[in-house]
């Protein structure tokens, strides 16, 4: 003989030996009743008004750039119209200091700078320290350059080759300018009246009497109308003016072949002139002109190859560009930055056409404007080629644009298209990095990353862009922003919702959780912000998210230092802020309504602990923690399904979990008739949801005895024989479950057959038996346990019942008639497969049983 125990074939399916699994375990990880919980996500509305920082922002009004401010041509300065040269001068033999050492601008000096003879240093320099020129007198031979020499003192270049700007100055200047100190620009020798009035960059000269130069030279006749006009103290600016020293010092101008100034004379010069002298108050019709002419204006610049930072007549552009933003009308105003934007302008004309493109971004009725031509691509080249060290501010208002813009559907496909979601992942890797490096400018990053999580929140609504932001490596550097900046919660809120979005997909989940130390900074975030609801929310439903479906992802948060202790102080504390505002509120009719605030809160929390249990080591742990059980019990109890429907049931639902582990000395396991009695309030609702996850509970709980005893005494028998007729296979499959072991009982038998449960099993299982093996199967378990003491089976199931059980199990047992032979090869030896393990050794034991206990006899009743 084997030496193993012979099985009693009378046996009933409940106290089954050690080394096999109850039936209740069987029911649940047949269903996987242990399961991962689903919800919502948090929703926020858009911002009504458009701005730099939300009206409920943390940051101090000090701490933070305007979202209103004036603008105007007088905020651009005209020395960055100037092209940069192209070379760069050699250092003198006797300079000993390193050339590559960038130089300090030096301050402004406001009072006049006192006259000194030309050839010799100033006074009292407050610029940097110079190398200083040689001794030896200049060479008079020299020309030009020689002029230049005694007019402009040796100074440093920018690392543009542009020099140092000059602030705006209004009022006269004197009539015979002094020398400039190293950080001012040349005054002209002689100077009227009518130039004294003008801002610096109004005059076209410097540019002008090049032109003289150029059209002489290619043989034209036709000179700008300025030219005409000036006096012959311009000889001398043509001889030894900045502009045209400058370039001719570094080579450029004097390449200007005749066909070039031929195409500048006849194709751009005329449309410049058109242009000019329309700043006070156009009409309507003038500024569509304007419009149509700007954009001939640059498509003559493009094909003349003359847009850029560093070409030829750069500033005979741009200042009459400037000169026009004093018109205050968005389309000529985009108009024209897109113009400003194409000569790769820098310092503070970045800075204010991009406070230029933000202000017209900030109405929405302005988006189309931005569709026309190629305005997004030149926004983005400033997002791409902009370092953010030296022009922070600029970035901040220019991706405040991006962030406006891309919470129009249009242009959110438009811009993700342009490639916008890389171009801000190469600005966030570039403030990442500097702080790495240990950069502690943080001034204005926090405010730029603002910024930039606000675009990407946007960006994260289009499903298309969920593979560029893995691509782009963008999980992983907000990761390391929060790492950063844990303590900026408008910062960590706009990263929230980004992940909160970006982890509805199963790739980007992956990825976060993959990231080392993703969970730190979530649990950080909840125990730093727990009072910020809005965060906590959001944290919460990203920690869901990624221990739905990833068991390595719930090992890691578990293992993560005082996982459990963060979590469970956060959800007592909006417990008890949902208790308080219970009680301050007046009892109100109990109806389904939305989760407030805390009620969300608690929901997403739930689901995390739900979760978590579903791991086999996890769960037990959980179920022992006294104080985790004990909160969710409290839910129970004071929370009502017909109000907050989602928290209840993800209440029942993590209660199903923990009581699938059915160890003792847990607290689940001890207090098991006390949740008993919370779970059949629920169950004694109208929502079904609700009785199908209280039933799957019972399904756990009702293999202790007390938990049947009070079930029975409340009825749940009977509901649960209601339930067979549900129609649903999953309701139907819950049902059997909690009846298997209300069947093990003796006392709770006869009410099977009372209330009509034998015929609604035996149409069970010719309704679904075929399809549903599993369910089959428990069908015949619920009948074996209710049949344990029979004596007749005409007396246990009835006589027709027992000739229908009778020829279903029959026909079930035959392989032939109960695989259909039409289904394909794969799906016809899974339900093989299911058919043998779960079917047919319980059904063939019933049907033994009922064929050993039935005869066509009929026996007599005993005399009375």
């Amino acid at each position: 003989m084997s030496g193993k125990k012979k099985k009693n074939p009378d046996a009933p399916f409940y106290e089954v030996p050690t080394d096999k699994k109850l039936s209740s375990r069987i029911i649940n990880e047949a269903r996987h009743s242990v399961r991962a919980l689903k919800t919502n996500r948090p929703y926020t509305p858009r911002d009504s008004k458009r701005t730099l920082f939300s009206g409920n922002t943390s940051r101090a009004p000090d701490a933070r750039p305007p979202s209103a401010f004036s603008l105007g041509a007088r905020h651009f300065d005209g020395s960055d119209s100037r092209p940069a040269s192209g070379t760069r001068l050699a250092p003198l033999e006797h300079n000993e200091d390193d050339p590559t050492v960038p130089v300090k601008q030096s301050k402004i000096v406001a009072f006049k700078p006192p006259v000194i003879p030309a050839g010799s240093p100033p006074a009292n320099d407050v610029s940097p320290k110079m190398p200083k020129p040689p001794t030896r007198e200049p060479n008079r031979s020299a020309g030009k350059r020689s002029i230049r020499a005694k007019l402009l003192p040796s100074i440093g270049l920018d690392g543009e080759g542009a020099l140092p700007s000059l602030p705006s100055r209004r009022g006269s200047l004197p009539s015979k300018a002094p020398e400039s100190p190293p950080d001012e620009f040349p005054r002209r020798v002689h100077s009227g009246p009518k130039e004294r009035t003008k801002n610096f960059f109004d005059e076209k000269g410097e540019d002008a009497m090049d032109e003289v130069i150029r059209s002489s030279s290619a043989g034209t006749i036709r000179m700008p109308n300025k030219i005409e006009r000036v006096s012959s103290g311009s000889s001398v600016r043509s001889e030894s003016g900045y502009a045209s020293d400058r370039c001719s010092s570094a080579g450029r101008k004097d390449e200007e072949t005749p066909e070039d100034a031929f195409y500048w004379n006849t194709h751009i010069l005329p449309i410049i002139e058109n242009m000019e002298g329309k700043t006070k108050s156009p009409s309507d019709d003038e500024i569509e002109k304007l419009c149509t002419q700007c954009d001939l204006l640059y498509k003559m610049l493009e094909e003349g190859n003359l847009l850029g930072r560093g070409v030829k007549r750069r500033s005979s552009v741009l200042k009459p560009v400037y000169r026009l933003l004093d018109i205050d009308n968005p389309k000529l105003m985009l108009k024209l930055a897109r113009l400003i934007l194409a000569f790769k302008v820098s310092g503070n004309n970045l800075t204010n056409v991009c406070k230029l493109i933000f202000k017209v971004s900030r109405e929405e009725t302005n988006d189309t404007l931005f569709m026309q031509h190629n305005l997004l691509d030149l926004i983005l080249d400033i997002v791409k080629e902009t370092d953010h060290h030296t022009a922070c501010e600029a970035l901040v208002y220019c991706v405040g644009a991006l962030k406006f813009l891309t919470g129009n559907t249009s242009l959110l496909k438009e811009l993700s298209e342009c490639g916008c979601v890389e171009a801000l992942a190469r600005l966030l890797v570039a403030i990442n990095t500097s702080n790495m490096e240990g950069d502690k400018s943080k001034d204005q990053k926090p405010n730029l990353l603002l910024q930039v999580t606000a675009t990407y929140r946007n960006l994260a609504d289009l499903g298309a862009n969920r593979s560029r932001f893995i691509a782009c490596q963008v999980v992983q550097e907000l990761c390391k922003v929060m790492e950063s900046y844990p303590g900026d919660s408008d910062l960590m809120l706009n990263i929230s919702r980004i992940l909160s979005k970006l982890t509805l997909n199963h790739d980007c989940c992956y990825v976060l959780s993959r990231y080392p130390t993703c969970f730190k900074s979530f649990l950080d975030l909840l125990h730093r912000h727990r009072l910020k609801g809005d965060l906590v929310v959001r944290v919460c439903f990203v920690l869901g998210n990624l221990t739905a479906k990833n068991d390595d992802a719930r090992v890691s948060l578990k293992d993560t230092d005082r996982c459990m202790a963060i979590l469970l102080d956060v959800f007592k504390t909006y417990f008890e802020i949902d208790i308080k505002n219970k009680h301050d509120k007046s009892p109100s009719k109990k109806e389904k309504k939305s989760p407030s605030k805390t009620e969300d809160v608690l929901i997403k929390l739930v689901r995390v602990i739900a979760n978590l249990s579903i791991n086999q080591d996890i769960g037990p742990v959980i179920a022992a923690d006294n104080d985790c059980v004990s909160l969710l019990l409290q839910i129970l109890e004071f929370k009502d399904v017909a109000e907050c429907e989602e928290l209840v049931l993800n209440t029942v639902a993590t209660i199903n979990n923990l009581s699938y582990y059915g160890q003792r000395n847990t607290s689940i396991n001890d207090r098991q008739l006390e949740i008993a009695e919370l779970l059949v309030k629920v169950l004694m609702t109208d929502n079904m949801d609700g009785m199908i996850e209280a039933s799957r509970v019972f399904g756990n709980l009702s293999r202790n005895l007390s938990v049947r005893e009070y079930i029975s005494k409340k009825k749940v028998d009977e509901m649960m024989i209601t339930l067979l007729d549900a129609g649903n296979r999953e309701v139907v499959y819950i049902a059997c479950g909690v009846l298997i072991n209300l069947m093990t009982d003796e006392m709770n038998r006869p009410k099977l057959r009372d209330e009509g449960g034998i015929k609604k099993l035996i149409d069970v299982l010719h309704d679904f038996g075929r399809n549903d093996w599993q369910l089959a199967g428990m069908v015949c378990m619920t009948l074996w346990n209710y049949s344990e003491k029979i004596t007749s089976s005409s007396i246990s199931f009835g006589d027709k019942e027992t000739n229908d059980l009778i020829d279903l199990l029959l026909e079930y047992l035959d392989e032939e008639a109960a695989l259909d032979a039409d289904l394909d090869e794969e799906t016809r030896e899974l339900l093989r497969s299911l058919w043998e393990t779960d079917f047919c050794p319980v059904a063939q034991q019933l049907l033994n049983r009922i064929e050993k206990h039935h005869t066509d006899l009929v026996p007599l009743e005993q005399p009375s």
